[in-house]
């Protein structure tokens, strides 16, 4: 395996303007010692360390091709209305992945490459005094968070994994073995912990890590320990139902009160969207928007001819309830649009398509720079309710739970009665309904070895379900991806 000192940083001499925060500098070699001297440099270590969030869904693209979409691809909830090659079809189809796949690659990349900058960070700020106390505080809570973010989501791919806690200082000494998944997640914990004490505030609208977003993570952390594949149960489940709490009970989040707020670019890093991939339009653009888009082309954008990266499976859309708020039209999916340039004329779809990630400007501009959401509200609540009904047996009474739950749903369906009891799985559908095509569900598929079977709107084993796209049943060998073949080669010990 090779580490490197990813040297490229953000010129960021604050923290309130987006458009600075995301401003990238030019690439090149440096000295870690000898930048941390002022307190631009120091801020711009930390906003670097930022990079990696985007990395899998702005790097190695080409038309609506994105190593990202792999872990929508997997669940077989999903459809490439554009032709595939064959590293995204092993995905689409369930087919077994080989570990040349570039995808793996490039999930791997996007942990590594940031914790280089993480690890630097944590050194250097520890013992900088270009900065004062509250500032380094709360620079250290952004690097153990964004440290912890990056590993939590290659353990869950991936198992065992080299946990690296030292920025690279000497090139020879670069070959490390696998540590076993329970030591990267208590490392996990231990970062989100120190992160909790660092003073950051409960929210914060430039798009920083906040306090919330902390506990959110930290919530979802101990909540994937108490399942698969680490199975610690109850004390975990205990711990991810009281962290979840404080976020509810800290009052500082709420529900947007319509789907369409997701996606207004006045309500991005407020109430319902704790922690965001922050893009810009000019400096830092998002995909998603051109890549969604219809294929074969529909001339509903000023620059139709880029989609067709995803769309729901039939089944999937079909499993919603015919009057979820979730499935009308232009809330998360959409079957008909105006034409551009031409609004009196609608263009009707071939099939459903992704309507999540619509940017109203970029239809007119073809240049999306709306934010990507990474922690919503929703989650917190509905780990909240997990947690609490799988502490309780799989069915809770718990009044808070109840509450945490039914503010999900009825936003969906507003006519709908609070619920007296609540099951575990009644929560699990809720969660495929809710965070479709915003790459969580094939993890909560890992740590639950359930799936929605969309046939009959019921939750079932995910060994031995056969989702609607895929060849085959899932067996226990595609529940965990083989290490990419390139980084074995370098690092024969990672066999070991």
């Amino acid at each position: 395996m090779r580490w490197r000192y990813w040297a490229m940083l953000l010129l960021c001499t604050g923290l309130a303007s987006c458009k600075s925060f995301l401003q990238e500098s030019p690439e090149g070699t440096l000295d870690p010692a000898k930048f941390y001297q002022t307190a631009a440099q120091v801020a711009a270590a930390v906003n670097g360390c930022y990079d990696g969030l985007g990395y899998v869904y702005i790097n190695g693209i080409g038309v609506s091709v994105c190593p990202g979409y792999a872990l929508e691809y997997i669940t077989g909830y999903s459809r490439r209305p554009r032709p595939s090659g064959f590293e995204d079809d092993q995905f689409l189809h369930l087919d077994k992945l080989d570990p040349n796949n570039s995808r793996l690659q490039s999930w791997w990349n996007a942990t590594y490459y940031p914790v280089e900058n993480c690890n630097s960070v944590i050194e250097h700020v520890l013992v900088t005094n270009v900065v004062d106390d509250i500032t380094k505080q709360r620079y250290l809570g952004q690097a153990y968070f964004l440290r912890a973010w990056y590993y939590f989501q290659l353990v869950r791919l991936f198992g065992d994994v080299p946990l690296k806690l030292t920025s690279t200082t000497d090139i020879n000494n670069t070959r490390i073995y696998r540590s076993p998944r329970q030591a990267v997640y208590e490392q996990i914990v231990k970062d989100l912990l120190a992160a909790e004490q660092c003073g950051l505030p409960w929210q914060d609208q430039s798009g920083h890590i906040c306090l919330g977003a902390v506990k959110a993570l930290l919530a979802k952390v101990y909540l994937t320990m108490a399942g698969y594949p680490l199975k610690l149960g109850n004390p975990y489940y205990q711990l991810a139902y009281d962290k979840a709490m404080e976020v509810i009970n800290s009052h500082n989040f709420s529900l947007f009160d319509h789907y369409a707020d997701l996606r207004d670019p006045a309500y991005q890093n407020t109430r319902e969207h704790l922690f965001m991939l922050q893009r810009q339009a000019t400096v830092a653009p998002s995909y998603i928007h051109e890549a969604y888009l219809p294929y074969p082309d529909q001339p509903i954008s000023i620059q139709p001819a880029y989609g067709g990266a995803m769309a729901p499976a039939q089944a999937f859309y079909d499993s919603y309830a015919a009057n979820d708020g979730r499935k009308a039209e232009q809330a998360f999916f959409y079957t008909r649009f105006p034409r551009y340039g031409n609004p009196a004329d609608t263009i009707v779809l071939p099939a459903p398509y992704i309507f999540k990630y619509w940017d109203a400007d970029a239809e007119k501009t073809g240049r999306s720079g709306e934010n990507f959401p990474l922690i919503r509200y929703a989650d917190v609540l509905l780990t909240a309710a997990e947690a609490r009904s799988n502490l309780d047996g799989g069915v809770t009474a718990d009044a808070a739970a109840i509450d945490a739950y039914y503010a999900v749903r009825h936003r969906a369906f507003p006519a709908e009665t609070r619920p007296a009891s609540l099951t575990t799985d009644q929560i699990l559908k809720e969660r495929c309904w809710e965070f479709c095509f915003e790459f969580q569900t094939w993890y909560d598929m890992l740590r639950t070895r359930r799936a929605l079977d969309v046939s009959n709107g019921t939750m079932t084993n995910l060994v031995g379900y056969k989702a609607p796209n895929h060849v085959r049943a899932f067996d226990t060998t595609d529940l965990q991806f083989p290490l990419p073949l390139a980084e074995v080669q370098k690092n024969p010990d990672l066999a070991l």
